[in-house]
């Protein structure tokens, strides 16, 4: 009789140590800290010349991609000042006034 008590309480308690150690890892992950090993050491992903090589890359491409949308925003905010420019509306009002092309 005692055996069918203790073990279902035995087995409740380690079910809820695991639920445990699975929610403090994904706070742990959702938070941005470092996961541990069993002994309490950071686990770090490796790195290995391919990894470097590739972040390397990326960091380029990412330049890249910065210089190239300053570009287009330096542009744009060129169009924006024409295109709001009172000649331009006026030169706008003055093709309206004269009506549709034959």
């Amino acid at each position: 009789m005692l055996v069918r008590e203790v073990v279902p309480m035995a087995f409740g308690i380690g079910a809820m140590g695991v639920a445990g150690w699975v929610f403090t890892t994904w706070l742990r992950v959702k938070n941005g800290y470092p996961l541990e090993d069993g002994w309490g050491g950071a686990v770090y992903p490796k790195t290995n010349d391919e990894t470097v090589e590739r972040v390397k890359l990326l960091g380029a491409e990412n330049a890249q991609l910065r210089a190239e949308m300053g570009a287009v925003k330096d542009r744009l905010a060129t169009i924006e000042r024409i295109v709001t420019d009172s000649s331009y509306r006026l030169d706008r009002e003055i093709d309206t006034l004269r009506g549709p092309a034959n």
